[in-house]
């Protein structure tokens, strides 16, 4: 059994803001400025001028791209020759499988039995060898991890990588310098990096933005940890995957952060969730997946908060399953 390599001190270090400044200029040359789009019709579903900012367009179809090309791009050539691991229940595996084989390194992606096929299929369209195990995400991640110590691979954790979570807080980055009076950036969240790079990048920009994480109700582990200060598990039985936390002290990084930066976290159900797909679709022209239409989504839950105000959307991704696309498009009015 060939031993775990002993981590970097630095790579256990959350990233500060000049992280997020050079992981923005490492991938601006692979991945251009995301748009931000304002949808009247969406205005007037809500009350106040709301920004969608697309994650969807990413050539993978979500935010996580940004921190896999900026963790590919500081690989040393020993890790790029063992090759990246990952688990993951899709995005995250398409934005480690993309990065490796951008820089030409081989990529395992470990998922659970129950992984949306779709996801599944763009994993391995992208080069990756994908295996299909465990019943849930965290089984899959203790087998990853087995991998880990048994061949030492580059291990790629959906959380604790501080690579990944500087990358992904290029996006709300780039919703500031396009428009800098937003008075709130609301994120979905499941392993927390992007509403962790969110909170950096908002932070030091316009200090007076308040950054308000979601998560789906039926998967509340993160909400309860960033509440009660303390790292908890829940049941997780969210149809989104990526607004599932599973065992939450995997995410030790991201709700650091958290805890010190964020200013509210806000759960809504499924049901609503869905109901955003269908809204994002007929007033947005915007295919979203449940994660990427979790904040509007709470957005319409806190209309009455916002009134006046002028909030952007963080639409993380369009990797919709079908089965949820199918239900988002019965509530179609």
């Amino acid at each position: 059994m060939m031993p775990m390599k002993s981590p970097n001190p630095l790579a256990m270090q959350p990233p500060v803001f000049a992280d997020v400044l050079a992981a923005r200029n490492r991938i601006r040359p692979h991945l251009p400025p995301t748009p931000l789009h304002h949808y009247p019709a969406l205005d007037h579903l809500l009350g106040f001028h709301a920004y969608i900012k697309h994650e969807n367009h990413q050539p993978v179809g979500a935010f996580k791209v940004r921190g896999g090309i900026n963790l590919a791009l500081q690989l040393s050539e020993d890790e790029r020759q063992r090759g990246l691991i990952a688990a993951s229940t899709g995005n995250h595996g398409q934005s480690v499988a993309y990065a490796g084989r951008l820089v030409g390194a081989p990529v395992i992606i470990v998922a659970p039995e129950d992984a949306d096929p779709g996801k599944v299929n763009a994993m391995r369209g992208l080069g990756a060898e994908v295996i299909l195990t465990g019943a849930n995400f965290d089984e899959a991640r203790i087998h990853c991890e087995t991998l880990v110590a048994e061949h030492g691979y580059r291990y790629v954790h959906s959380g604790n990588e501080r690579h990944l979570i500087a990358g992904v807080g290029t996006h709300a980055l780039e919703m500031l310098e396009s428009e800098p009076e937003l008075d709130a950036i609301i994120v979905p969240l499941g392993g927390g990096s992007g509403a962790a790079g969110a909170c950096i990048s908002s932070k030091h920009l316009s200090p007076r933005t308040r950054v308000i994480a979601v998560q789906s109700a039926q998967s509340p582990a993160g909400c309860r940890s960033w509440h009660t200060g303390e790292l908890q598990t829940a049941a997780n039985e969210c149809i989104f995957g990526g607004l599932a936390t599973g065992d939450a002290t995997a995410f030790a990084m991201p709700f650091g952060i958290l805890h010190d930066l964020l200013d509210d976290f806000v759960l809504v159900e499924d049901e609503a969730i869905l109901q955003a797909m269908a809204w994002l679709l007929q007033h947005a022209h915007t295919l979203a997946e449940g994660a990427g239409a979790a904040s509007l989504a709470v957005a319409h839950q806190l209309r009455g908060q916002l009134q006046g105000q002028r909030v952007g959307l963080i639409c993380s991704g369009g990797n919709a399953a079908i089965a949820n696309l199918q239900r988002a498009l019965s509530l179609l009015e």
